[in-house]
Protein backbone atom coordinates (compact mmCIF):
# COMPACT_ATOMS: atom_id res chain seq x y z
CA UNK A 1 0.00 0.00 0.00
CA UNK A 2 1.54 3.22 -1.02
CA UNK A 3 0.59 7.03 -0.09
CA UNK A 4 0.19 7.83 -3.73
CA UNK A 5 -2.88 5.02 -3.35
CA UNK A 6 -4.51 6.42 -0.63
CA UNK A 7 -3.76 9.85 -1.80
CA UNK A 8 -5.79 8.65 -4.48
CA UNK A 9 -8.83 6.99 -3.23
CA UNK A 10 -9.61 10.16 -0.68
CA UNK A 11 -9.64 12.41 -3.76
CA UNK A 12 -11.93 10.19 -5.50
CA UNK A 13 -13.82 10.01 -2.26
CA UNK A 14 -13.71 14.35 -2.22
CA UNK A 15 -15.46 14.06 -5.56
CA UNK A 16 -17.27 10.97 -5.85
CA UNK A 17 -15.88 11.59 -9.49
CA UNK A 18 -12.55 9.74 -11.04
CA UNK A 19 -12.06 12.34 -14.22
CA UNK A 20 -12.41 15.47 -11.82
CA UNK A 21 -10.03 13.52 -9.19
CA UNK A 22 -7.80 13.27 -11.57
CA UNK A 23 -7.91 16.37 -12.66
CA UNK A 24 -7.08 17.67 -9.04
CA UNK A 25 -4.37 15.38 -8.68
CA UNK A 26 -2.71 16.28 -12.22
CA UNK A 27 -2.76 12.63 -13.85
CA UNK A 28 -4.52 10.95 -15.95
CA UNK A 29 -8.11 9.24 -15.47
CA UNK A 30 -6.75 6.10 -16.26
CA UNK A 31 -3.65 5.96 -14.14
CA UNK A 32 -6.17 6.99 -11.30
CA UNK A 33 -8.90 4.05 -11.84
CA UNK A 34 -5.62 1.52 -12.16
CA UNK A 35 -3.88 2.96 -8.95
CA UNK A 36 -7.51 2.58 -7.14
CA UNK A 37 -7.80 -0.88 -9.12
CA UNK A 38 -4.58 -2.16 -7.42
CA UNK A 39 -5.76 -0.93 -3.49
CA UNK A 40 -8.57 -2.94 -3.92
CA UNK A 41 -6.96 -5.80 -5.44
CA UNK A 42 -5.04 -5.59 -2.05
CA UNK A 43 -7.62 -5.37 0.01
CA UNK A 44 -9.82 -7.79 -1.78
CA UNK A 45 -12.62 -5.90 -1.72
CA UNK A 46 -14.19 -2.53 -3.94
CA UNK A 47 -14.13 0.61 -2.24
CA UNK A 48 -16.19 2.49 -4.57
CA UNK A 49 -19.22 1.53 -6.80
CA UNK A 50 -19.42 2.43 -10.54
CA UNK A 51 -22.22 4.46 -11.60
CA UNK A 52 -23.49 5.67 -14.58
CA UNK A 53 -22.15 9.48 -13.29
CA UNK A 54 -19.26 9.07 -10.56
CA UNK A 55 -19.01 6.80 -8.01
CA UNK A 56 -20.08 6.33 -4.82
CA UNK A 57 -18.41 4.28 -1.58
CA UNK A 58 -18.95 0.81 -0.88
CA UNK A 59 -19.64 0.41 2.92
CA UNK A 60 -15.25 -0.91 2.72
CA UNK A 61 -14.99 2.41 1.41
CA UNK A 62 -16.80 4.16 3.89
CA UNK A 63 -14.76 2.41 6.74
CA UNK A 64 -11.72 2.66 5.20
CA UNK A 65 -11.91 6.41 4.42
CA UNK A 66 -11.14 7.71 8.23
CA UNK A 67 -8.02 5.42 8.63
CA UNK A 68 -6.82 6.55 5.42
CA UNK A 69 -7.15 10.28 6.72
CA UNK A 70 -5.29 9.73 9.58
CA UNK A 71 -2.35 7.77 8.07
CA UNK A 72 -2.08 10.51 5.34
CA UNK A 73 -1.77 13.44 8.02
CA UNK A 74 0.43 11.21 10.19
CA UNK A 75 2.74 10.77 7.18
CA UNK A 76 2.71 14.22 6.90
CA UNK A 77 3.54 15.24 10.47
CA UNK A 78 6.14 12.89 10.01
CA UNK A 79 7.84 14.53 6.75
CA UNK A 80 7.77 17.64 8.93
CA UNK A 81 9.22 16.30 12.25
CA UNK A 82 11.84 15.29 10.20
CA UNK A 83 12.94 18.08 8.42
CA UNK A 84 12.67 20.02 11.87
CA UNK A 85 14.49 17.38 13.13
CA UNK A 86 17.43 18.01 10.28
CA UNK A 87 17.45 21.81 11.50
CA UNK A 88 18.30 21.16 14.74
CA UNK A 89 14.42 22.15 15.93
CA UNK A 90 13.48 19.17 17.41
CA UNK A 91 14.60 15.78 18.94
CA UNK A 92 17.29 16.00 22.09
CA UNK A 93 20.64 17.49 22.97
CA UNK A 94 22.30 15.77 26.09
CA UNK A 95 24.62 18.30 27.18
CA UNK A 96 26.81 18.19 30.39
CA UNK A 97 27.94 20.71 33.26
CA UNK A 98 30.42 20.92 35.89
CA UNK A 99 28.77 22.12 39.38
CA UNK A 100 30.70 25.56 38.76
CA UNK A 101 29.81 25.68 35.14
CA UNK A 102 26.14 26.11 36.14
CA UNK A 103 27.11 29.56 38.23
CA UNK A 104 28.84 31.29 34.87
CA UNK A 105 26.06 34.03 33.53
CA UNK A 106 27.37 32.84 29.79
CA UNK A 107 26.30 29.40 30.34
CA UNK A 108 23.13 29.41 31.82
CA UNK A 109 22.57 32.70 29.49
CA UNK A 110 22.90 30.11 26.09
CA UNK A 111 20.89 27.69 28.03
CA UNK A 112 18.00 29.79 28.31
CA UNK A 113 18.62 31.42 24.69
CA UNK A 114 18.34 27.81 22.93
CA UNK A 115 15.20 26.96 24.98
CA UNK A 116 13.74 30.15 23.58
CA UNK A 117 14.53 29.80 20.09
CA UNK A 118 14.11 26.15 20.28
CA UNK A 119 11.10 24.95 22.05
CA UNK A 120 10.77 21.96 20.19
CA UNK A 121 14.07 20.73 21.55
CA UNK A 122 14.74 18.46 24.23
CA UNK A 123 17.56 19.11 26.95
CA UNK A 124 18.89 16.48 28.93
CA UNK A 125 21.30 17.99 31.28
CA UNK A 126 23.91 15.88 33.52
CA UNK A 127 25.93 17.55 36.30
CA UNK A 128 29.36 15.48 36.46
CA UNK A 129 32.85 16.24 37.31
CA UNK A 130 35.12 16.82 34.17
CA UNK A 131 36.60 13.46 33.64
CA UNK A 132 33.25 11.58 33.76
CA UNK A 133 32.24 14.39 31.05
CA UNK A 134 35.32 13.82 28.88
CA UNK A 135 34.62 10.26 29.04
CA UNK A 136 31.36 11.05 27.79
CA UNK A 137 31.53 13.13 25.09
CA UNK A 138 34.12 10.62 23.46
CA UNK A 139 31.70 7.59 24.30
CA UNK A 140 29.09 9.79 22.49
CA UNK A 141 27.32 9.32 25.38
CA UNK A 142 26.41 13.23 25.67
CA UNK A 143 27.03 15.59 22.65
CA UNK A 144 28.53 18.94 24.61
CA UNK A 145 29.91 19.83 27.89
CA UNK A 146 30.57 22.99 29.79
CA UNK A 147 33.48 21.79 31.39
CA UNK A 148 37.23 23.07 32.56
CA UNK A 149 39.98 20.87 31.43
CA UNK A 150 43.07 21.56 30.23
CA UNK A 151 43.90 21.60 26.48
CA UNK A 152 45.45 17.95 26.30
CA UNK A 153 43.00 16.87 28.03
CA UNK A 154 40.69 17.38 25.31
CA UNK A 155 42.69 15.91 22.43
CA UNK A 156 40.52 14.68 19.71
CA UNK A 157 37.99 17.16 20.80
CA UNK A 158 36.86 20.37 19.75
CA UNK A 159 36.19 23.49 22.33
CA UNK A 160 34.68 27.10 22.29
CA UNK A 161 36.44 29.08 25.12
CA UNK A 162 34.57 31.35 27.45
CA UNK A 163 35.90 34.76 28.40
CA UNK A 164 38.23 33.67 31.29
CA UNK A 165 36.64 34.07 34.95
CA UNK A 166 39.14 35.32 38.22
CA UNK A 167 38.95 33.37 40.87
CA UNK A 168 37.76 35.14 44.52
CA UNK A 169 38.70 34.07 47.82
CA UNK A 170 36.26 32.38 49.56
CA UNK A 171 36.96 32.84 53.59
CA UNK A 172 34.94 31.67 57.24
CA UNK A 173 33.16 34.87 58.20
CA UNK A 174 35.23 35.37 61.43
CA UNK A 175 38.40 35.05 59.37
CA UNK A 176 41.10 37.61 60.67
CA UNK A 177 40.79 38.74 56.77
CA UNK A 178 36.94 38.60 56.82
CA UNK A 179 36.90 42.85 56.49
CA UNK A 180 39.50 43.63 53.68
CA UNK A 181 38.21 44.84 50.64
CA UNK A 182 40.89 43.22 48.86
CA UNK A 183 43.69 40.77 49.58
CA UNK A 184 46.97 39.47 48.28
CA UNK A 185 46.95 35.61 47.65
CA UNK A 186 50.22 35.45 49.62
CA UNK A 187 48.33 36.90 52.74
CA UNK A 188 46.70 33.17 52.80
CA UNK A 189 49.87 31.51 52.76
CA UNK A 190 49.53 30.59 56.61
CA UNK A 191 45.91 29.10 55.81
CA UNK A 192 44.56 25.66 55.49
CA UNK A 193 42.95 25.20 51.90
CA UNK A 194 39.81 23.26 50.54
CA UNK A 195 40.54 22.32 46.71
CA UNK A 196 38.59 20.34 43.66
CA UNK A 197 40.41 16.79 43.68
CA UNK A 198 42.57 16.98 41.04
CA UNK A 199 41.70 13.38 40.38
CA UNK A 200 38.00 15.12 38.75
CA UNK A 201 40.04 17.81 36.69
CA UNK A 202 42.95 18.77 37.26
CA UNK A 203 43.11 22.39 35.65
CA UNK A 204 41.22 24.14 38.01
CA UNK A 205 43.34 22.57 40.86
CA UNK A 206 46.82 22.90 38.63
CA UNK A 207 45.86 26.65 38.43
CA UNK A 208 45.25 27.67 42.34
CA UNK A 209 48.71 25.44 43.17
CA UNK A 210 50.30 27.52 40.18
CA UNK A 211 49.03 30.61 40.90
CA UNK A 212 49.68 30.32 45.13
CA UNK A 213 53.68 28.96 43.90
CA UNK A 214 53.57 32.53 42.06
CA UNK A 215 52.60 34.00 45.83
CA UNK A 216 55.52 31.91 47.15
CA UNK A 217 53.77 29.25 48.30
CA UNK A 218 52.70 25.87 48.41
CA UNK A 219 49.19 25.79 49.61
CA UNK A 220 48.24 23.39 52.47
CA UNK A 221 45.81 21.48 51.18
CA UNK A 222 43.67 19.68 54.09
CA UNK A 223 40.42 18.64 52.33
CA UNK A 224 39.43 18.08 48.73
CA UNK A 225 35.55 18.58 48.33
CA UNK A 226 33.88 17.21 44.82
CA UNK A 227 31.18 19.53 44.52
CA UNK A 228 32.34 23.72 44.49
CA UNK A 229 29.07 23.84 46.60
CA UNK A 230 29.92 21.45 49.13
CA UNK A 231 33.53 23.87 48.68
CA UNK A 232 32.09 26.90 50.06
CA UNK A 233 30.05 25.26 52.93
CA UNK A 234 32.87 23.64 54.20
CA UNK A 235 34.15 27.13 54.13
CA UNK A 236 31.16 28.23 56.19
CA UNK A 237 32.31 25.11 58.85
CA UNK A 238 36.01 26.79 59.29
CA UNK A 239 37.60 23.86 57.44
CA UNK A 240 39.90 26.42 55.59
CA UNK A 241 39.84 29.11 52.82
CA UNK A 242 38.90 28.07 49.55
CA UNK A 243 39.84 29.97 45.89
CA UNK A 244 36.79 29.95 43.58
CA UNK A 245 35.31 31.27 40.27
CA UNK A 246 34.11 34.62 41.00
CA UNK A 247 30.38 33.80 39.47
CA UNK A 248 30.11 30.81 42.77
CA UNK A 249 29.93 34.45 44.87
CA UNK A 250 26.22 33.16 44.10
CA UNK A 251 26.13 30.57 46.52
CA UNK A 252 25.34 33.05 49.44
CA UNK A 253 26.45 30.24 52.52
CA UNK A 254 26.14 31.99 56.32
CA UNK A 255 29.43 32.07 58.09
CA UNK A 256 31.60 33.10 54.07
CA UNK A 257 33.08 36.10 53.05
CA UNK A 258 34.20 36.54 48.91
CA UNK A 259 37.45 38.57 48.98
CA UNK A 260 38.83 40.06 45.50
CA UNK A 261 42.41 38.82 45.00
CA UNK A 262 45.48 41.54 43.95
CA UNK A 263 46.19 41.79 40.12
CA UNK A 264 47.45 39.82 38.91
CA UNK A 265 44.50 37.50 40.06
CA UNK A 266 44.53 33.73 38.94
CA UNK A 267 41.75 32.87 36.65
CA UNK A 268 39.73 29.75 35.99
CA UNK A 269 39.31 28.62 32.71
CA UNK A 270 35.45 27.68 30.79
CA UNK A 271 34.98 26.09 27.56
CA UNK A 272 32.32 24.17 25.85
CA UNK A 273 33.68 21.16 24.40
CA UNK A 274 32.04 18.58 21.62
CA UNK A 275 32.65 15.49 20.46
CA UNK A 276 34.42 14.42 17.31
CA UNK A 277 33.22 16.14 14.16
CA UNK A 278 30.80 13.49 13.04
CA UNK A 279 28.87 13.68 15.98
CA UNK A 280 28.12 17.39 14.47
CA UNK A 281 24.60 17.91 14.28
CA UNK A 282 22.36 20.89 13.29
CA UNK A 283 21.41 20.71 16.90
CA UNK A 284 24.32 20.97 18.31
CA UNK A 285 25.88 24.16 15.52
CA UNK A 286 22.32 25.94 16.79
CA UNK A 287 23.91 25.02 20.61
CA UNK A 288 26.81 26.81 19.75
CA UNK A 289 25.44 29.81 17.71
CA UNK A 290 23.71 30.93 20.91
CA UNK A 291 26.84 30.46 22.80
CA UNK A 292 28.10 32.66 20.57
CA UNK A 293 25.38 35.04 20.80
CA UNK A 294 25.62 34.83 24.59
CA UNK A 295 28.68 36.02 24.80
CA UNK A 296 28.33 39.07 22.82
CA UNK A 297 25.50 39.89 25.12
CA UNK A 298 25.85 43.18 26.93
CA UNK A 299 24.64 41.83 30.08
CA UNK A 300 26.76 38.63 30.17
CA UNK A 301 29.83 40.75 29.30
CA UNK A 302 28.98 43.45 32.21
CA UNK A 303 28.94 40.82 34.87
CA UNK A 304 31.73 39.15 33.45
CA UNK A 305 33.75 42.64 34.02
CA UNK A 306 32.02 43.35 36.96
CA UNK A 307 33.81 40.06 38.49
CA UNK A 308 37.47 41.20 37.21
CA UNK A 309 37.06 44.79 39.19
Amino acid sequence: MEFRHIRTVLAAAEDLHFTRAAQRLGIAEPALSQQIRQLEEELGTPLFRRLTRGVELTEAGRAFLPYARAALAAADEGAAAAKRAAKGELGQLRIGFTSSASFNPIVTGTIGRFRDAYPGMDLALQEQVTTVLLRGLREGVIQLAFIRAAEDETEGLRRTALPEEPLWAALPAKHRLAGAGRIDLADLAADRFIVYPRANGRLLYDAIVAACGRAGFSPRIVQEAPQMASTVNLVAAGVGVALVPASMRQIRAPGVVYLRLAEPAPTASLALVRGPDLLMTAAVRNFIRCLEEAMRDPLSAEIVAAART
